[in-house]
């Protein structure tokens, strides 16, 4: 229940009795674009806490303990933010508060209040009401709502922030949730925990349907908790608590993504060819088989945008190049692939260096390579070998970083680059010896120093930092202008934090395992990560692990899978496939698995280029997209609440107990609604068709059939469709010529 005040009756919370910073205008007013302040500061004995105004109708507060925060602090803010008042006004206030103080501070229709210590957040609704966000947690018996414990050794603290919340309230966002269990969108009810492991990118920022967004600004390990009644956000360690909070009317969770990434960054337009069809596998190991592979693709007349040499194209972990042996001419190679196909190329990389490696002694030399807590440095292991990591939090590391990849790749026509494995803390599982060779130490997360702190610290911010060494490299070599909005090439992550969004980069899912059920989970994962402000995103089309080709189970997965993967950001096929064709003795891990468009029987095949070939012709509604992602962070791949919250009882109920119906359905863009089929053998599929907005309805639109054109009204009811393979369930808004053109 959302509880609300009289603008007036806060007149009662300054200090003094007198008239507070909030300056009541009229109290029917709704346009109220500036601050009325620069900010409040609490002084609570040895706590400093800091409100300041920041973007569009947000608040930045931040906290430390004994001394005031540096602002240096790594932020994944913008500063100043894109929109909105803030920026570049370090610690500025205009009222002090003491212990148990009182006082208000308004940006826009968010006012934050502070009543005897006890900091409450509110929108200004057009009533001149004010309905209740959220605020500290109290009760008659509970912990301080801001909890620290501190070793006295170091500056930093670990802290819990702790804030109410209703049984009823629903939680969006968080990220994207490991593989391959949690099918939920409504995180409430969970615990999430900060830290990046394979598939599991958390990200500490949430949406509630109460119409609020908060963003804990901190890449430290923790926890996320929505109880029934208590929200709290963990830190391990910190020395400053930074977080932002905004608001919107409830549904509109457009305007919170336009908020939120106004202050965190916009997604650049991702090059055109990047839109297309993407070949990988695990994995093309010599130049001949890319090259056939290019011819092969020609002769068949299939379009493919991007051919992808994945992991150790190298002859040691840290070389950053191409193993001559199997890779003598990486130049010659990357233009026949471009004469044959139009296609551009991606090559992996991994953050893991060996002694071996040409590079270790001048990155151990120079302190570029991450250490651990007790001194030997060693993060992992991988193919028989311990390895350390390179410290892209270091500007001088990701320089040097840079500069091997583009000797070895970018120089030669190999212009874009895939950044795996680099989670943080170690190789990226949650356990160290990822390779499973070195197994008689099953050592927990190695206690990782980095340049900019620890593990625990700031170790949500290596993936992060890791994709700004290619950022920086783009953006030196291709692009002078800072201010550009597209990209030329683009950098493919395993990982990444709050800003990501702000770099050429596009996050995929991980390693997933390739089954029914997971193609299903993906969609939960997938929407959670777009509501995180990170559109930019894809997946292992068929699953990473345990497809076999030569099965007609594994067969039947993958065009179910390619056929959801014709709707997503990206259609990006990868998987280590399993097959009765052996791998080859050596070079390490040369599995011979088919997985090309071709791999999966001739009838499959048709239906394939069928799909391929329809996502060549959605090209320009996805090129829209992203440009309206750019231009105001619209989401792209939209759970069913964005857009029917306040016209279907049904969408919201089902979201609210993660109904697969509802949660197992996505929006592509405003116009398609997309269905996947989930089951094996399926012929038919039961499709929910969301209650359509009365101003929707207003414009005469109503849910088409995709492939038969068949109307089906506007909405309200499930409907059970005709979903043969080569007919994934669609439905379309509005004249499809519109859709085709991009013309939305």
């Amino acid at each position: 229940m959302l509880v609300r005040l009289s603008l007036l009756g806060l007149l009662a919370f300054a200090p003094g009795g007198r008239p507070g910073v909030l300056a009541v205008q009229d109290p029917t007013r709704t346009d109220w674009a500036q601050s009325n302040a620069t900010g409040i500061r609490i002084q609570n004995g040895f706590e400093r806490v800091y409100l300041q105004p920041f973007g569009t109708n947000g608040i930045r507060v931040r906290a430390s303990l004994m001394r005031d925060p540096t602002g240096t602090e790594l932020s994944a803010l913008l500063d100043p933010p894109l929109e909105g008042p803030g920026g570049n006004q370090g610690l500025s206030y205009s009222e002090t508060i003491g212990y148990l103080g009182n006082g208000t501070l308004q940006n826009g229709n968010l006012i934050a209040t502070v009543l005897n210590g006890v900091l409450s957040f509110y929108r200004a609704e057009s009533n001149g009401s004010l309905s209740l966000l959220t605020s500290e947690y109290t009760d008659d018996k509970a912990l301080p709502p801001r909890y620290y414990r501190q070793d006295f050794r170091s500056p930093s603290f670990a802290a819990e922030y702790s804030f109410t919340s209703s049984p009823d309230d629903q939680i969006y966002g968080t990220g994207q949730q490991a593989c391959c269990m949690d099918n939920t969108v409504n995180k409430k009810g969970q615990v999430v925990d900060l830290i990046n492991f394979n598939s599991q990118v958390p990200i500490p920022m949430f949406m509630s349907s109460k119409g609020f967004l908060q963003f804990f600004n901190m890449p430290s390990q923790g926890r996320l908790e929505f109880g029934a009644y208590r929200t709290r956000f963990v830190t391990s360690e910190a020395t400053v608590v930074d977080y932002w909070i905004t608001t919107a009317s409830p549904g509109d969770y457009d305007t919170l993504q336009e908020q939120y990434t106004a202050v965190t960054g916009r997604q650049p337009i991702p090059p055109e060819w990047s839109l297309g069809y993407q070949q990988s596998k695990l994995r093309y190991y010599n130049e001949t088989q890319v090259i056939d592979l290019a011819q092969r693709f020609h002769d068949e007349q299939v379009n493919v945008s991007l051919i992808v040499v994945d992991f150790f194209n190298w002859k040691y972990q840290g070389d950053w190049s191409f193993d001559p042996e199997y890779w003598p001419d990486p130049a010659g190679m990357a233009a026949q692939v471009k004469a044959l196909t139009g296609a551009e190329m991606m090559v992996s990389l991994w953050p893991s260096v060996e002694d071996l490696s040409v590079n270790y002694l001048t990155l151990q030399e120079n302190g570029l390579l991450a250490t651990t807590r007790d001194g030997p440095g060693i993060q992992d292991s991988f193919a028989g070998v311990y390895t350390r990591l390179v410290d892209s939090t270091n500007p001088a590391a990701r320089e040097f970083l840079w500069r091997r990849l583009n000797d070895s790749y970018f120089s030669k026509g190999i212009h874009n680059f895939w950044i795996d494995q680099a989670d943080g803390g170690t190789l990226g599982e949650p356990f160290e010896n990822n390779g499973g060779v070195i197994n008689s130490l099953p050592f927990a997360r190695a206690f990782t120093q980095y340049f900019v702190g620890t593990q625990e610290g700031a170790g949500k911010a290596y993936p992060w930092l890791h994709q700004q060494a290619i950022e920086e490299g783009f953006r030196n070599l291709t692009d002078p202008d800072p201010t550009s909005n597209g990209c030329q090439y683009m950098s493919l992550t395993r990982s990444t934090f709050a800003g990501g969004q702000r770099f050429c980069s596009y996050l995929w899912s991980g390693d997933t395992s390739s089954r029914f059920d997971v193609l299903l989970q993906q969609v939960t994962a997938g929407v959670s990560v777009a509501a995180s402000g990170i559109s930019s995103w894809t997946l292992d089309i068929g699953g990473f692990t345990g497809l076999d080709v030569d099965t007609a189970y594994g067969q039947q997965l993958f065009v179910r899978w390619l056929a959801m993967g014709t709707f997503l950001p990206y259609m990006r096929v990868h998987g280590d496939r399993l097959c009765n064709i052996p791998a080859n003795p050596t070079p390490y891990l040369a599995k011979n698995c088919p997985n090309e468009p071709w791999s999966y029987g001739d009838e499959n095949f048709q239906i394939i280029k069928k799909y391929i070939a329809l996502r060549y012709q959605l090209v320009p509604y996805m090129r829209r997209l992203f440009q309206m992602l750019h231009a105001t962070g619209k989401t792209i791949m939209r759970p069913l609440y964005y857009d029917f919250s306040l016209s279907d009882d049904t969408v919201v109920n089902g979201t609210a107990v993660n109904n697969p119906l509802v949660v197992h359905q996505f929006m592509l863009g405003p116009r398609l609604l997309i269905s996947p089929v989930g089951a094996e053998n399926a012929t038919a599929k039961d499709v929910y068709l969301p209650r359509l907005p009365e101003s929707w309805m207003a414009q005469n639109l109503s849910w088409t059939h995709w492939w038969n054109d068949t109307d089906y009204g506007q909405g309200g009811e499930t409907v059970n469709v005709y979903a043969p393979l080569d007919q994934i369930p669609v439905f379309y808004l509005g004249p499809k010529a519109d859709i085709l053109s991009g013309n939305i």
